[in-house]
């Protein structure tokens, strides 16, 4: 049966299954479309990357997640363009009629036109990239334990992550406790006096949204992790052999993790003073394109104003508004109008590692284990079913329990191999 609108969803993160899930008993039909089959949960891919997570604890098929209402639809298709005009998505797919369009495309690594940046390193945000990442990772350690050249072995044990923020300040201390308390019982043959992690950070401090106190107490953390924290000074360059910085100096690394920004990611064909910063679009206090009011684009991808200041690309800010923009679609099929979209701040906050996190939910300012226990409760709330619940919780237990990490896969390519034995003849016969 023929409902009486068609709504097409772009995008099946946090903010396209909001508004999947608040549509879901609205006598819609809904399809969401993403080139992806499943629903990612970003926060956690660096864990995955430092082989805390397997990849199947955070990632969901977006079918299962949503067999259960008749009304939604999945089609799996990258999404080339939308003629705003007729109301068509097109897709490699099909060509898709809306009545109305959600548009939670989310955002990509920003390398802020570095080319290479771009060659050179890696990203982390998406699972081929954690996965690649942790690959590579323990893969340079491999060759290590082979390679008789001290700076050759120092420059594989060198770990370089580009930008502070909450990805990279996570991912340096969960690869510092991977590296001190979990692959020294694995590599025996490798100086762990050589390996060493190095956080790089153009601004005066770490965590540059969160208080000062907060940002010093992470920082300390890192520091007795043994991560290496450079501040006020951006990357220069980035070469096959590592970074150069804007004061001169270099660190030579075999990987390098950029963390450094995202820019929004959209089809909508916006240019101009449509656009805000980080190629965000800029939305009407219904979260709707201007001069569009059937056009939703909701999360990273919009450029949402409130109290004067644009809200941050964040997974809550993603879901109230896919949620809103499902409740005002289902309230103007009533005939009915709604309140200018309001975003309620819960609060941001960091994982350091093991027991080690600081959170500000309003006035309050936590750190430690209190803080680490608040982010285990926000983080399980959020993924999405019991099972990949279950796994993460499984996971972080007997990580804190035991010091061990329970997925150290290497998916190598046959280059990595063959790098192994031409570094070291013998490693054949071994």
């Amino acid at each position: 049966m023929t409902r009486p609108a068609h709504v097409v969803i772009v995008g099946a993160g946090f903010g396209g299954l909001a508004a999947a899930r608040a549509l879901r008993h609205v006598d819609v039909d809904v399809t969401i479309v993403d080139r992806n089959n499943y629903h990612l949960f970003q926060p956690l891919l660096y864990q995955v990357a430092s082989g805390l997570l397997d990849p199947s604890a955070i990632a969901s098929p977006v079918r299962t997640i949503v067999r259960r209402s008749r009304n939604i639809d999945v089609l799996r298709a990258e999404v080339s363009a939308v003629d705003l005009g007729r109301r068509r998505v097109i897709t490699s797919a099909a060509t898709l009629d809306y009545d109305y369009l959600v548009v939670a495309t989310g955002s990509v690594t920003d390398y802020f036109n570095n080319d290479d940046a771009r060659r050179h390193s890696t990203g982390l945000k998406d699972l081929s990239e954690a996965i690649a990442l942790r690959s590579h990772l323990l893969n340079c350690f491999e060759r290590a334990s082979l390679v008789a050249d001290a700076e050759a072995r120092e420059r594989l044990l060198t770990f370089a992550v580009v930008g502070a923020g909450p990805t990279g300040v996570e991912y340096s201390g969960a690869l510092a406790e991977l590296i001190k308390h979990v692959l020294p019982k694995d590599y025996r043959r490798v100086d762990f006096g050589d390996v060493s992690v190095v956080l790089i950070e153009a601004g005066d401090r770490i965590l540059a949204t969160f208080a000062p106190r907060l940002s010093r107490l992470a920082a300390r953390s890192l520091r007795q992790k043994g991560v290496r924290i450079i501040l006020g000074t951006s990357v220069r360059g980035i070469d096959d052999h590592g970074i150069t910085l804007d004061n001169g100096d270099r660190v030579e690394a075999e990987t390098v993790v950029w963390t450094a920004g995202v820019r929004a990611t959209t089809p909508l064909d916006v240019q101009g003073d449509a656009l805000a910063r980080a190629g965000r679009v800029k939305v009407t206090p219904e979260l709707t394109l201007a001069g569009h009011p059937e056009v939703f684009v909701i999360g990273d991808a919009a450029a949402s104003e409130q109290a004067g200041a644009v809200l941050p690309m964040l997974a809550p800010v993603a879901i109230q508004g896919g949620r809103y923009a499902g409740k005002v679609i289902a309230a103007r099929l009533k005939g009915a109008g709604s309140a200018p979209f309001h975003y309620h701040d819960k609060g941001t906050m960091a994982t350091i590692g093991r027991g080690a996190a600081v959170a500000q939910i309003g006035p309050l300012k936590i750190n430690g284990l209190i803080g680490w226990f608040i982010w285990i409760f926000i983080h399980l709330l959020y993924l999405v079913g019991f099972r990949n619940r279950a796994l993460a919780i499984w996971s972080w237990a007997w990580n804190y329990f035991f010091w061990d990490r329970p997925v150290r896969l290497i998916v190598a390519a046959s280059a990595d191999i063959a790098s192994n034995a031409r570094e070291d003849p013998r490693a054949a016969r071994r």
